[in-house]
């Protein structure tokens, strides 16, 4: 049994999921930076200062000013705006893994498509020719 499980984790796909997974979890990183570090403040810009990941409804007693203020007082809160981020990261992410896709698709085809082959060098005379006119040179 122990051969078999050694025989499963050497296969290919297997290593192939595991090197996916941690690009994955690396990526995800990336691209969660890029979105509340870089998107987020512009689209705060556009609407007017709005950070949507600090929206919420408090669904409890009192109020507070920030989100990270609720939830430290335990607080029930109904944070719409962690889940706009949300849908905001994986737009991103999904258009960034269509990009990849479809570059890997379109170098797929290019090592797939056989290279067009180089004109040929125009053709000089054969030997016979040359033979021939060495012959009615000589005849001359």
């Amino acid at each position: 049994m122990i051969k078999e499980f050694k025989n499963f984790i050497a296969k290919g796909n297997v290593m192939d999921m595991a090197v996916g997974i941690i690009i994955g979890a690396a990526f995800t990183a990336i691209v969660t930076s890029l979105v509340s570090d870089l998107i987020n403040p512009i689209i705060g810009v556009v609407t007017g200062g709005i950070d949507f990941s600090n929206l919420f409804v408090n669904l409890g007693e009192g109020s507070f000013a920030s989100l990270a203020a609720a939830r430290e007082a335990g607080a029930p809160v109904f944070a719409y705006g962690a889940f706009i981020t949300a849908v905001i990261n994986f737009v991103i992410i999904a258009f960034v893994v269509f990009l990849l896709v479809k570059l890997v698709n379109r170098v797929k085809e290019a090592a797939e498509t056989p290279a067009e082959p180089a004109p040929a060098a125009p053709a000089g005379p054969s030997e016979l020719d040359v033979l021939l006119e060495i012959r009615d040179a000589l005849k001359k």
